[in-house]
């Protein structure tokens, strides 16, 4: 029987994920996998924080996370903090996990909300209820433990990691489960006559690699997808305005916290990452507001330690492909579309692709089915992170640039203004069947940002103020205690750090129904 072919095309973070994970779940005797990456081309670099699916994308792997950890300088995160994305001076934390949790089968931020209304009541923010944001600000970890605390099972937890250590890991792995990596240029891509599919690469050096799937893994420039098949793109920058970023490592820091940082600027905001070794730091940017030169000294004067070199200018454009697959070529990761880190959704979207791709592969020949099937998922997951990124600029309440002014006034997709207006008339938040945030994390923005609803599900009115304050109260002070009472996050990395050191056997994955 002869062997499929499978060419994947670029290396990086993107095209060894892929071949990790076809060459995981792929029968060896039926396929051929052949990856062509370039020394010339460097990769971007910018996707260094994570979220908890990619703990599900290394167990389908069989990957052991304290070796992963060593390997890609990884330390642990339980939230994002976002500073001035409301008001100027605020500050709140999306975590993984839940604030509070039912009373009585009506969600917890009903009953916050109406106590908020009580007037001279001292209640606690409302991410002050969640044992990931607690944790994270007094920089504490620890492995979820089921059945002993409630509040120690009610949270989830990702990584900040190197995205460069973290594909030459993965190289590694793919190249021990057979993957045939050849080193080179591709310069000429050609097309089949009758149908219009891929038929081969031509390499610089004048090698020719046919194949009969071949996967775009070559970055914004989409050299299959879109040089050769004239896909088409998306451009949604009328929704997220910034096109720029510059991106900057500067030294570690001593004393890590486990949570990214993402801080609104004048235009823009800027990111700080924190790995074992050094600390990513990068801002995001729309160039129509604001110089290259201002956005550099904006970036420098952020850093919290000294630069390490200097930054690294990158151009795109937010959105996606018209199709992601399209003939018998698939783009995954950059190639396939961009969103801005904003949500730490970048190597998210590149392992849904994976996972999709492995779910929806054609069983003889390529057909309408299940390329059909595949578009369809990943427009949906594209649309919904990039309505929940939206949602961070449309509900920010600052006034200090026009930039700022610019995206509260901004036209927005119908899907989210469904959304936004569900919730401003009666705090209910309506759940996806399909897509990757859950309501825990649109409250977190909501909230987070000072957006209040008009209205509240009128049955916690039937609870005594008094008793409800406090009940909230105690759950605060508990909350609070039990993070006190973890350990150390830097001790954590120390642990990991011990090569045979067993962390929490099979920590549980709890992503919420694989969502945050």
């Amino acid at each position: 029987m002869k062997k499929k072919k499978i060419v994947i095309v670029g290396g990086g973070s993107a095209g060894w994920m892929t071949a990790a994970g076809l060459s995981q779940f792929l029968p060896k005797m039926q396929f051929e996998i052949t990856q062509i990456e370039s020394n010339m081309i460097g990769t971007v670099g910018v996707g260094e924080a994570t979220i908890p699916h990619i703990r599900q994308f290394n167990q389908m792997l069989g990957i052991d996370e304290n070796e992963f950890m060593r390997a890609t300088g990884a330390t642990y995160k339980l939230a994002i903090q976002f500073t001035g994305w409301g008001s100027k001076d605020s500050s709140y934390m999306h975590p993984f996990g839940h604030s509070g949790h039912d009373i009585n089968g009506i969600n917890f931020h009903h009953y916050w909300l109406h106590l908020q209304q009580q007037q001279g009541l001292k209640l606690a923010e409302f991410d002050q209820y969640s044992i990931a944001v607690v944790a994270a600000q007094k920089k504490k970890f620890q492995y979820q433990q089921q059945n002993q605390n409630a509040l120690l099972d009610d949270y989830s937890y990702a990584f900040h990691l190197d995205a460069t250590l973290y594909a030459k890991y993965l190289k590694s792995y793919s190249i021990k489960r057979g993957v045939r990596t050849i080193e080179g240029k591709v310069t000429v891509v050609n097309l089949a006559d009758d149908s219009g599919d891929i038929q081969s690469v031509q390499l610089e050096s004048g090698q020719k690699i046919e194949g009969d799937l071949f996967i775009d893994c070559s970055g914004f420039r989409g050299l299959l997808i879109e040089e050769a098949l004239k896909t088409g793109y998306q451009d949604w920058t009328h929704w997220l305005p910034c096109n720029k970023a510059l991106a900057v490592a500067s030294e570690k820091t001593i004393d890590p916290p486990p949570y990214t940082r993402s801080a609104a600027k004048k235009v823009g905001w800027q990111w700080r990452v924190p790995v074992q070794h050094r600390t990513g730091n990068g801002l995001v940017f729309c160039g129509d507001y604001l110089s290259d030169d201002e956005a550099h000294a904006i970036l420098l004067d952020g850093l919290e330690e000294p630069a390490l070199s200097d930054p690294r200018l990158l151009r795109f454009t937010t959105g996606k492909r018209n199709k992601s697959w399209s003939k018998n070529c698939i783009a995954i990761g950059l190639s396939a579309g961009f969103l801005e880190p904003l949500e730490s959704t970048s190597l998210y979207l590149t392992q849904i692709a994976i996972q999709k791709l492995i779910e929806f592969f054609p069983a003889d020949k390529i057909n309408d089915v299940e390329r059909n099937a595949f578009n369809r998922h990943l427009d949906t997951e594209y649309e919904r992170v990039r309505d929940f990124l939206i949602l961070h600029y449309k509900l920010n309440r600052r006034n200090d640039s026009e930039f700022w002014r610019y995206c509260q006034n901004m036209p927005i997709p119908d899907s989210l203004q469904q959304q936004m207006t569900l919730f401003q008339h009666s705090a209910h938040i309506s759940t996806y069947r399909q897509g990757l945030f859950m309501p825990a994390s649109w409250l977190a923005v909501y909230l987070g940002q000072d957006s209040l609803p008009l209205h509240y599900d009128p049955r916690v009115l039937t609870y005594p103020v008094e008793k409800l304050q406090y009940y909230l109260n105690k759950m605060a002070e508990q909350v609070s205690q039990t993070a006190s009472e973890m350990q150390n996050h830097n001790i954590a990395i120390q642990n990991i750090q011990r090569i045979g050191f067993s962390a929490y056997p099979n920590a549980a994955l709890s992503l919420y129904g694989g969502r945050i």
